[in-house]
């Protein structure tokens, strides 16, 4: 088996689209920075994202059996970091984005490049996360043109803003 430092270092090598997961509920709202999220099927529209069971989220998420995930846009870097960052409250963390209600009262992200509105379907835990399985109740494209990923431990903006400007 590799070490974890090992693998850390090689998981940095694999560029990641950076999301925004976010919940609320009657357990509250939550929102974490995550680049852990993938299609799982389009029959029903489903998707996944991992998140680690050692988490304030995590038990906010499984709880309130929604989330939301925001595909970032490259100028919206400064919300990657915010929710990144655990010395800032959750509800400070909320006071200083902008977001709007989908179908499943999950908060989506203003200016995010698309969000996707799930009813959580399925958890499975897995060494030190839990697999949250997602089905789509609502999709809301933005208009920005260009994404944010995150590679080798830093943000880089992907896409090509000029030509999305000039065909859409």
């Amino acid at each position: 088996m590799v070490s974890i430092d090992l693998f850390r270092d090689g998981m940095a090598r694999l560029a990641g689209a950076v999301n925004l997961i976010t919940t609320d509920g009657r357990m509250g709202f939550a929102g974490i920075t995550a680049t852990a999220v993938c299609s799982v099927t389009d029959q029903p529209p489903t998707l996944l994202t991992c998140i680690n069971r050692s988490s304030y989220a995590h038990a906010i998420f499984s709880a309130n059996g929604v989330m939301c995930v925001n595909v970032l846009a490259a100028d919206q870097q400064d919300v990657a970091q915010l929710f990144a960052n655990r010395n800032i409250s959750m509800p400070d963390r909320l006071a200083r984005i902008a977001t709007h209600l989908l179908a499943t009262g999950s908060p989506a992200l203003d200016g995010a490049l698309v969000s996707f509105d799930c009813r959580i379907v399925q958890q499975h835990p897995l060494g030190s996360h839990d697999l949250f399985i997602g089905e789509v109740q609502a999709v809301t494209a933005g208009h920005g043109a260009a994404g944010l990923t995150y590679f080798q431990r830093n943000y880089h903006p992907v896409g090509c803003p000029s030509l999305a400007q000039a065909t859409g």
